[in-house]
């Protein structure tokens, strides 16, 4: 008997060694999982069992335990490397077949498919379309798209400007105004159509290109269908003591009909504002009719661009003063933007992988998922750090990243082996101490065994 005890003994500080073994071997693995052996002693029972006094039979391996803790995180420079802080696994597909892993290792295949180092493609929740909304609970391969964005037309302008109240007509205005009343038929009290005539003979003075024609200004870029861009100018010109005129142009363009300063027939169409006498703009926002309705894009040539014709946007100047204060720009924000190059992916927290396009802009391309499981050590190991659903694993519960159970995706990082190197190296050393006490065991017996043999 004690020659199977010892022989049991020996196995099991075998498997303890290979077991400790494996974990050292695999403490840089990335996503790796120590195990432990699990023994249990062994009895011979009877029928009518074993009794008080049975004498054990040895020992056997029960189960080899792995030990699904958490990693340390250390951070890389790619942003598709991906570490799981909390619970759950990363889903992977190999043609249908799903497996689970902790390893992060993730990039991009020819086709832009998000796959590990074998060529298993990450799960995740797709983007509707149409809507550009998660498809939540509908799951696919994740699909980097390195298209180009799309370019957006230019819909509106909204600025926030402060007209300086200390500004007064400028010279070339004030001559022109006055030159224009001195024709009329009673200088000193003209009629409202002779005002008018020397509004617009004064308005007429004004040239983009001569600053003395103008107290202020300042340009946005705007984008046509195609995303072409193109700059629009406001001019600011003081007419009253709570009224000004603004000039707007796209290219040094008027709007409607295109035409330079220069063309023959050029007449300045301003757009008047006015102020209350805290310095408010009273004028209705957004101006109405736009300054800019009936904007045919052009190119620098002054040949239409191909985009659409009579587009136009609204401009909207809600919160421009009129204060004792410098003139300034305090905010201005449009709403379009020309084409863009994918420049580079990022993934969230909650897995949501984002594109940056060269134009500024971003786009979700889907969501990562992870998934759970009641029993994680029931999963079946398959290698590659990758481990399969069993029936002793139960179902997986699959979900967004920091949803229910879940943990958080951390991008740029990966999850190192769980293993400790030091108590592993202890370890070693008691299954060394276990094996050699086993042996000396069976040693022992053979010597009383040849005790017995020897008799005469």
């Amino acid at each position: 008997m004690s020659f199977n005890i010892g022989l049991s003994g020996i196995r099991a500080a075998s498997s303890d060694l290979n077991i400790t073994g494996n974990n050292i071997a695999n403490a840089g693995t990335v996503g790796f999982k120590g195990s432990r052996a699990e023994f249990g002693d062994v009895y011979a029972a009877s029928i009518l069992g074993s009794g008080r006094n049975a004498i054990g039979s040895g020992v056997l391996l029960g189960n080899v335990a792995q030990q699904f803790t958490q990693g340390n995180i250390n951070f890389t420079e790619n942003s598709l490397d991906l570490a799981i802080n909390g619970n759950g696994f990363f889903v992977t597909s190999d043609q249908g077949a799903l497996s689970y892993t902790r390893a992060g290792y993730f990039g991009t295949d020819r086709e832009g498919f998000i796959t590990n180092n074998t060529g298993a493609r990450l799960q995740g929740f797709a983007v509707n379309a149409v809507t550009g909304q998660i498809n939540q609970g509908v799951q696919t391969d994740l699909r980097v798209d390195t298209r180009s964005a799309d370019p957006n037309a230019t819909t509106q302008i909204e600025s926030t400007i402060n007209l300086n109240s200390t500004n007064v007509r400028l010279p070339v205005w004030q001559q022109a105004y006055d030159a224009s009343i001195a024709t009329a038929a009673d200088p000193a009290n003209p009629t409202a159509l002779e005002i008018e005539a020397a509004e617009n003979a004064a308005q007429a003075t004004f040239d983009p290109t001569n600053s003395s024609t103008y107290n202020s200004s300042t340009s946005v870029n705007v984008f046509d269908s195609l995303g072409n861009p193109h700059t629009l100018t406001k001019y600011f010109v003081k007419t009253d003591g709570n009224e000004w005129d603004m000039f707007t142009l796209i290219d040094g363009r008027q709007v409607p009909g295109n035409q330079l300063p220069t063309d023959p027939g050029f007449a300045p169409q301003p757009t008047q504002l006015t102020f209350d006498s805290v310095g408010m703009l009273t004028t209705p926002q957004p101006l109405t009719p736009s300054p800019i309705n009936g904007w045919n894009p052009l190119d620098a040539a002054g040949q239409p661009t191909g985009a659409n014709a009579g587009a136009g946007f609204d401009i909207n100047l809600t919160g421009t003063t009129q204060f004792a204060s410098s003139f300034a720009v305090t905010s201005v924000v449009q709403d379009g933007f020309t084409t863009g190059e994918l420049a580079g992916l990022s993934i969230d927290e909650e897995g949501l992988l984002v594109a940056r396009y060269t134009n500024g802009q971003t786009r979700t391309q889907g969501q990562v998922v992870l998934a759970n499981f009641a029993n994680q050590q029931g999963l079946t190991p398959l290698g590659n750090t990758a481990w399969a659903q069993s029936s002793a694993s139960g179902e997986p519960v699959v979900g967004a990243p920091q949803s229910g159970t879940l943990g958080a995706i951390q991008s740029g990082a990966l999850e190192q082996s769980n293993v400790d190197l030091s108590e592993q190296l202890i370890n070693l050393i008691i299954a060394q101490r276990n094996y050699q006490a086993n042996a000396k065991t069976i040693q022992t017996e053979d010597a009383v065994t040849q005790t017995i043999i020897n008799l005469r």
